[in-house]
């Protein structure tokens, strides 16, 4: 094999990562070189709707699996947070790269911390688990949508739509993008808990290419991949989509796992949250035994009530931000 085509969404971000793959690929294997298949996924195309209400982050991964499953591309490159636990036949995850900061970072023209923001200061976000915490702690904010690439939500920002809003610190760094705004601040894990997989990039391939799988070994970091399964089999029994109201984060403190997860209403009214530990030579099950738990104190009608809250206005005219 002397050539490897990368699926990607063309976005600046999404850009960046693959060609962050595209260079550790050829690092590796000086004698293959990598090519990118640009897509402009469903959802980079329909931003005036929440993802919740159009089906969640599934749209950004489904026509990067549907090129690899018509044999026009052998990888796609995602961010890991955007992967549904669900899995087309023939494809599979079959690596996970180092994480990095996990942080949600505040961000404001205005004002300079969180904990600055008045009373009724407006607040952007797309993602109902961050909404769920916001409100949580500051049911006084007005959270609203916030669509669009990174550089388009930033814009939205300056022009004054929003006081403040928030976003994964990951991209932000990437793309080197903080400097251009006046007040930012890392949201630390206690306060904000991130989603599944956030600040990994996850590599998928066809299931029947074995050389693929080899290639991108050297993708792989055994330690984001174990804490990320573990997330991932969270979510997969819990049956909750990747836009649902959930945060979930497992991480290793020396021979220990330590997972720590949160349901709720979109609008902070009801929150359930667990954190427990295990040995990280006996931690398979933990992702299952989080679930178990949860789902006997309520978890799965917490979330059926938290699906309907985010759709009881989805027949009304979108609003346009």
């Amino acid at each position: 094999m002397n050539k490897l085509i990368i699926a990607t969404r063309a976005s600046d971000l999404a850009l960046w990562q693959a060609y962050h793959i595209k260079d550790r690929i050829e690092t590796a294997f000086p004698e293959i070189s990598v090519e990118l298949n640009k897509i402009t996924s469903n959802g980079d195309k329909i931003l005036d709707k929440p993802l919740a209400l159009i089906g969640g982050k599934g749209h950004f991964t489904k026509e990067l699996e549907d090129e690899m499953l018509a044999g026009n591309a052998d990888l796609a490159v995602h961010s890991l947070k955007d992967v549904p636990t669900y899995m087309p036949k023939g494809l599979e995850l079959a690596a996970i790269t180092k994480r990095q900061d996990q942080s949600d970072v505040f961000l404001s023209h205005t004002y300079k911390s969180f904990h600055d923001l008045p009373k009724s200061a407006v607040v952007g976000t797309t993602s109902l688990r961050r909404r769920m915490q916001l409100l949580s702690v500051r049911p006084d904010l007005k959270v609203k949508d916030l669509r669009g690439n990174v550089n388009t939500r930033l814009r939205k920002l300056a022009e004054g739509q929003y006081d403040a809003i928030i976003l994964a610190y990951i991209g932000l760094n990437r793309l080197d993008l903080l400097k251009d705004v006046p007040f930012s601040e890392k949201l630390p894990l206690s306060v904000m808990i991130p989603p599944m997989g956030q600040a990994s990039l996850g590599i998928q391939i066809v299931s029947a290419n074995d050389k693929v799988r080899e290639i991108v070994k050297v993708l792989n970091d055994e330690e984001s991949f174990l804490c990320a399964t573990l997330e991932r089999d969270f979510i997969a029994k819990i049956e909750a989509g990747c836009s649902a109201p959930v945060a979930v984060n497992a991480t290793i403190e020396g021979e220990m796992i330590i997972m720590k997860a949160m349901i709720g209403y979109p609008d902070g009214s009801k929150i359930l949250e667990k954190k427990i530990a295990s040995a990280k030579n006996s931690c398979s099950q933990l992702g299952h035994l989080m679930a178990k738990m949860m789902m006997e104190e309520g978890a799965l009608q917490i979330l059926e009530q938290a699906e309907k809250m985010a759709f009881k206005e989805e027949d009304a005219p979108a609003e346009r931000i």
